[in-house]
């Protein structure tokens, strides 16, 4: 468990513990607690099958603290101990924010990456702090909200990015777990129909060399260095060890309000990189357990994320520590999900991807994380990297085939009606097996990684010049997928066509079966400048402006409203596909414009542009049915009731709509979508 490893204060002394199976000797390392820099006491720690341990008395909460291992030096045997390397702790509490890019952080002498000589630089000054901590919390007795997957609702954002514009949240505290928590904030997100806020990685993080000597930061934070750490830097506190108390505080105010914490998580690699990469944790301490080293050199590591290295997790060792943060994130910090970064390579094993791998079948059998929320990002750059719909039945998947195709049919694309009709219903292509049904399916038309909803409206073209890369970066599928103008305009009826386009994709995603997942701000036409990958942006590029929100307040209210017509609507939310062993109808029904069942022969066409959805009422009665009109075509439609509907007295009440102006309910301008109410009798 957790806790077997790491720092440990009982309230008397701290119990230290970390595992470097082929160390010949291992130190432990405390420094001095005002700054941080001088070492005072170095104690020899005592192997036990491979975990080395020290108690001792003196290490109060806050004490800095790190390890130094001895040990053969052979990178072409995967062996890279190195004693004159400060190594921060894998199972850390906390750690300090900073490592200063210093020659002395390298394994090897600088320029030498191949070298048989180990570099005797010294570089306890420039890496982070392991800090011991006091883990006492109250809870004040909230509990998880333990919301269904069918019911959630996911709005993903960045700690920072949040709060950092927020006028309603004090400048200390904004950036930070604490402005996160503000009561702003989260009453703007329930008010809105939020059920969990995902944020983007928050275990603490290295910035890249390349990006420091640019005047940027990895802003994502997708450069993982500690598993069990809070990022230091997004603390309003800078005491060390305080953010974990901040962090704890945060989830504990979302729960009271009934909202579900989920993290971006990054189990694949580590800050660590390539063999040219610092010496900073794992690789000093179990370099060969902990990474995959190509078999033909294992001075060199495999890439199978595109960051230079990959964890692998299916070593009994890796696969434990996974475990354990995954537990402790649960268990102590109170987190209610993960959303996986390149999840195949967790799931990888000397064969391949499966999704029996040990992780997932121990993931199912555990008794914390089986009602843990488990997403993939079902893709990784290996061979066999594509995974939608491979993962294990207890699992969710972000769906990127259902963000390909609702932009494509919003665009007016021709040949997209068959798929379109798989991504609204749950994509039961994919996911018809499953156990979660169509809730396997994370829907979603933006994320971090991309260009906001907003920006698919008014750019052709990325524009990622401020990441210093000449807009050679960033994927070429949100070029591909425009669906306006090129660059903001000022002409008020193109931005108002931009607007109804932002309202089609929302609106669509949110009648949609499956979990739906907004990108933080969208919902008031948030912006990123064109920029389709903005990971390095810590500025306004990122950062949530919240001006918009009052800017576009009418695009707020609808995202309101059509949240809580999901709620209302259990024919949206459906938690698993029809049987048709058993016959059962599906409540949905499709129609074309002319009042006719869609036809095979319909569905194939690859110039329809049109349909409607009939949904009947739900089981007691509650909701008269709703039928749901799209239109991405050039021309108005009026739509005709089929015949079989029969239930209906001819009343018909507009409850949503994505155009603007009155009209007949069933009257569709061109490139809209609508909602009504049947009045039954």
């Amino acid at each position: 468990m957790f806790n077997e490893f790491g720092s440990c204060w009982d309230g008397e002394r701290t119990q230290f513990r970390v595992w470097s199976p082929s160390a010949e000797k291992v130190e432990l390392c405390l420094f001095d607690r005002d700054n941080h820099c001088r070492e005072t006491n170095r104690i020899a720690m005592t192997n036990t099958d491979g975990a080395w341990s020290a108690s001792v008395e003196s290490a109060l909460p806050g004490t800095p603290y790190g390890y130094r291992a001895y040990g053969p030096y052979k990178p072409s045997a995967g062996l890279r101990f190195n004693p004159d390397k400060l190594l921060v702790d894998p199972y850390a509490r906390s750690m300090t924010s900073h490592l200063v890019w210093n020659p002395a952080v390298l394994g090897y002498p600088v320029g030498k990456p191949d070298s048989k000589t180990p570099s005797g630089d010294d570089s306890a000054p420039y890496v982070p702090r392991s800090i011991v901590i006091d883990d006492r919390f109250d809870w004040e007795g909230t509990k998880r909200p333990g919301i269904p997957l069918d019911e959630t609702i996911i709005y993903e954002t960045h700690v920072k990015g949040l709060t950092e514009l927020h006028p309603e949240v004090p400048p200390e505290l904004r950036g930070t777990y604490a402005g996160a928590a503000h009561p702003a904030v989260i009453e703007y997100l329930k008010n809105l129909g939020i059920t969990a806020i995902e944020f983007l990685p928050i275990h603490s993080h290295v910035h890249d060399g390349f990006l420091v000597e640019r005047g940027l930061t990895n802003y994502w934070g997708y450069n993982t260095l500690g598993f069990f750490s809070p990022h230091a830097e997004y603390a309003a506190s800078a005491t060390p060890g305080d953010e974990v108390a901040e962090f704890k505080s945060m989830v504990r105010e979302y729960h009271r309000a009934g909202i579900e914490v989920l993290l971006d998580v990054v189990y694949n690699h580590t800050a660590e990189a390539n063999h040219q990469g610092p010496t900073l944790s794992f690789r000093g301490l179990h370099n060969a357990e902990f990474y995959w080293l190509s078999p033909d050199d294992q001075s060199r590591y495999l890439d199978l994320t595109g960051t230079g290295n990959t964890v692998k997790v299916h070593h009994a060792y890796a696969t434990e520590f996974v475990l354990d943060s995954l537990r402790y994130w649960a268990n102590e910090m109170g987190v209610d999900g993960f959303r996986f970064d390149l999840a195949p390579v967790i799931g990888r094993t000397e064969h391949d991807f499966d999704r029996h791998a040990p992780i997932f079948e121990q993931i199912e059998d555990d008794k914390t994380l089986r009602d843990i929320k488990m997403i993939a990002e079902p893709w990784d750059v290996g061979p066999g990297g594509y995974q939608v719909g491979g993962f294990p039945d207890n699992w969710s998947e972000w769906n990127d085939r259902y963000r390909d195709v609702v932009r494509s049919f919003w665009r007016s694309d021709d040949g997209k009606m068959t798929e379109m009709g798989f991504r609204l219903t749950g994509s039961a292509d994919f996911y018809g097996a499953r156990g979660f049904g169509p809730c396997a399916s994370v829907n979603f038309i933006a994320a971090h990684d991309g260009m906001t909803t907003s920006d698919l409206t008014a750019y052709q073209n990325k524009r990622n010049y401020a990441n210093g890369d000449n807009n050679d970066d960033g994927h070429d599928f949100d070029v591909n997928q425009y669906l306006g103008p090129d660059g903001p305009v000022n002409d008020p009826d193109v931005n108002a066509a931009r607007l109804q386009r932002v309202r089609n994709l929302l609106a669509t995603l949110l009648v949609s079966r499956g979990v739906p997942m907004i990108l933080g701000g969208d919902e008031f036409a948030r912006t990123q400048q064109g920029n389709n990958n903005a990971y390095c942006q810590d500025n306004p590029i990122s950062w949530i402006d919240w001006k918009l929100r009052e800017d576009n307040a009418d695009l707020v209210k609808f995202v309101r409203d059509l949240i809580a017509l999901r709620k209302s609507e259990p024919a949206l939310r459906i938690a698993r596909f029809p049987d048709d062993a058993v016959e059962e109808e599906d409540p949905w029904v499709w129609f074309d414009e002319g009042g006719k069942l869609m036809t095979e022969d319909e569905w194939k066409n690859p110039k329809r542009r049109s349909f409607a959805i009939f949904l009947d009422g739900d089981e007691n009665g509650a909701q008269s049915p709703l039928v749901l009109l799209f239109n991405a075509g050039g021309d108005e439609l009026s739509f005709v009731l089929p015949k079989e509907i029969d239930a209906v007295d001819g009343s018909v009440e507009l409850v949503l709509t994505t155009a603007e102006g009155e009209r007949d309910p069933l009257v569709v301008p061109p490139g809209s979508m609508s909602a009504v109410r049947l009045k039954t009798n």
